[in-house]
């Protein structure tokens, strides 16, 4: 499973379209997801999901696909 950074399906980086395409879901069902868990999920969990998403957005490569 190689998941990258989509370059069409972007918001911010990309990083939620490409594992959103990496697993064929919705792109969109995959941001709601995810800023749902940052909230909902007690204790630091907006700086840590921040810090995630900005990690990945540098170690992911870009696709060229997709």
């Amino acid at each position: 499973m190689n998941i990258e950074r989509s370059t069409r399906d972007r918001w911010i980086r990309g990083v939620c379209g490409g594992i959103a395409h990496a697993y064929g879901w919705n792109s969109n069902v995959v941001r709601i997801i995810t800023v749902v868990l940052a909230i909902i999920i007690p204790g630091p969990s907006t700086v840590l999901a921040f810090a995630v998403y900005l990690i990945l957005s540098f170690v992911l490569p870009e696709s060229e696909e997709f």
